[in-house]
């Protein structure tokens, strides 16, 4: 019988068959009697409408700069208008697409992603934006460590390598994690000013003068660890894909985390200043001077944090990290820190605070930064189903060893790692377990860092191990309210990909010197001279002599039983 070829194979045919390309995978639609295949769709046709785009007018006047001694800041809240034209801009143009990375290949190279289609959205909108991603990226080669792992170019997200996240309770500057949305602008310290407006009884105008001047606002100085909601989040993207989002969700490991020692002042302090709120304010809504994009709409960064926070001395207006005048990278010349919440709640380069009566609408408050229930996903979801991430869980993190590293030891592997926990809670115990969560051992006091109200603790722990071969290392964290972590990545996956809060997993191959046999083949590579190769490399090197190997059968039992 003739066989007949209904689809000829591609080149990546087991690749996709094997869930290794999914993005390439047709989604089946059964909803009918008959399956259809819906293939992925492709790529659209690059068009660009010149005449809607000239319509705008002059880009260069358009979207100039509006303040001097501002670069790389377009005012977009006060002026409707403005944004308008930027989104009839962006939608009478198609970019290119941008990468899948969680189904794709993520690249291996450093930058990771490169943010194409943000480069592309700002360079379309021109004017004072025109230069701003080489103004940024810049600025990261200026400020950040040579070693800093960048996750994205633009807007630049980047964390420092296992090696250096905790290499110091205290982060330096260089290797403070940063997850910026758009484009770093430039203020010059003697141009800058503060609106503190809306529902407060004296709206005022502020410089860094003003703000710095201790007569008026007494000093605060405290040390804080603040963490990306993204940390992690490679451990969810490698089950399950999830929100896309453009490229800015980034696949982030385990060193979205940092601890720095901010100086400024309290916010309730410029709050009182201001004679106070009045009905029915409730929630002060912080604006950074970035231009962030979303969905095609373009804005300022503008996220809000409720009364109830200010009030308790709980948000700084910094200008000093780590004893120096805050990085550019980091929101100079002033920016909010929000002890104990998410870090996308703590603005850079904030110019404006202004009261208002409930959460902010803006699209990084309503729309972003939202964890949902795992019922809720690509399309089914609405904004209001999802919880706004505010004050962090408890969470811990093994910097070393890494996974699927093989580990020559005597009896303890040597550990290292973090742990935190949010809204004024700290890591009371860190407990690890070298049996994938069975049995768990205590980190002694001695090999925690110091406790603090805001902060993380650094520990060192060498756990005991008797195994030979695979083995998962797992690592939790308990609060001083006794929280503590899922145990599993799925308890915490979610569309948003937020959160991964789930005890940390590291799969090591052990190699057990305390076991005679493993010892003496050790021995024996090194008396060959040949050196060790990757684990699942093979080596012809005999195991076992010819001699040895009659000799057993000589001691025990045939394979099979002779009747």
């Amino acid at each position: 019988m003739e066989i007949v070829e209904l689809d000829a194979n591609r080149p990546d045919e087991w690749m996709i068959e094997q869930g290794r390309a999914a993005h390439k995978l047709p989604i089946l639609d059964q909803s009918g009697a008959d399956t259809i295949k819906l293939y992925p769709p492709t790529p659209s046709v690059l068009m660009k409408d010149e005449p809607a785009i000239r319509s705008v007018g002059d880009r260069n006047k358009v979207f100039a700069r509006e303040r001097e001694g501002w670069k790389g800041y377009v005012e977009w809240e006060k002026y409707p208008e403005k944004k308008a034209k930027a989104r009839k801009i962006l939608t009478s143009q198609t970019f290119p697409g941008c990468p899948d990375f969680q189904f794709g290949p993520i690249p291996p190279t450093n930058p990771v992603l490169l943010g194409e289609d943000f480069k592309a959205w700002h360079e379309a909108i021109g004017g004072e934006l025109a230069s701003v991603a080489e103004d940024s990226w810049n600025t990261v080669l200026r400020e950040k460590h040579p070693n800093m792992l960048h996750l994205l170019q633009f807007p630049y997200n980047g964390e420092p390598p296992k090696r250096l996240t905790t290499s110091k309770p205290i982060t330096p500057n260089s290797l403070h994690f940063v997850r910026n949305h758009g484009g770093i602008p430039y203020i010059e310290k003697d141009q800058f000013e503060l609106c503190l407006d809306g529902l407060v009884a004296h709206p005022k105008t502020y410089t860094l003068d003003d703000l710095m001047d201790e007569k008026r606002f007494p000093r605060v100085e405290t040390t804080v660890t603040m963490q990306c909601s993204g940390t992690r989040r490679i451990e969810q993207i490698s089950l399950y894909g999830g929100q896309g989002d453009e490229v800015p969700q980034a696949p982030w490991a385990e060193g979205a985390i940092g601890t720095a020692r901010y100086v400024g002042i309290s916010l309730k302090k410029v709050i009182k200043d201001c004679g106070g709120l009045i009905k029915p304010a409730n929630h002060l809504e912080l604006y950074g001077a970035e231009t962030y994009v979303k969905d095609l709409d373009v804005g300022n960064y503008v996220v809000s944090v409720p009364w109830s926070k200010v009030k308790a001395n709980e948000v700084i207006l910094a200008w000093e990290m780590n004893g120096e005048p805050l990085p550019r990278i980091h929101g100079y010349p002033l920016r909010v820190v929000v002890l104990g919440y998410i870090g996308a709640r703590s603005v850079k380069w904030l110019y404006r605070i202004k009261a208002i009566e409930g959460p902010s609408r803006a699209p990084v408050q309503s729309r972003e930064y939202l964890y949902f229930n795992q019922q809720v996903g690509k399309y089914n979801l609405r904004p209001t189903d999802g919880i706004q991430i505010q004050e962090m869980p408890v969470s811990s993190a093994i910097m070393t060893p890494w996974t699927n590293q093989a580990i020559i030891h005597v009896g303890k592997i040597r550990c290292k790692g973090w742990a935190y926990s949010g809204g004024g809670r700290w890591p009371e115990r860190v407990e690890l377990s070298a049996d994938g969560g069975f049995s768990w051992y205590s980190v002694p006091e001695e090999n925690l860092s110091k406790k603090g109200k805001w902060t993380w603790r650094t520990w060192e722990f060498d756990l005991p191990c008797d195994v030979e071969g695979w083995i998962e290392i797992v690592c939790r964290c308990w609060d001083n309210s006794l929280n503590t972590q899922p145990l599993n990545v799925r308890a915490a996956w979610n569309w948003g990909l937020h959160v991964t809060s789930s005890a940390h997993r590291v799969k090591v191959y052990s190699i057990n010197k305390t076991r005679e046999r493993t010892k003496k083949h050790l021995e024996r590579y090194e008396q060959l001279g040949i050196p060790l190769a990757p684990l699942t490399q093979y080596q012809a090197i005999s195991t076992q002599t010819p001699e040895e190997y009659e000799q057993y059968w000589k001691e025990h039992d045939p394979r099979d039983v002779d009747e």
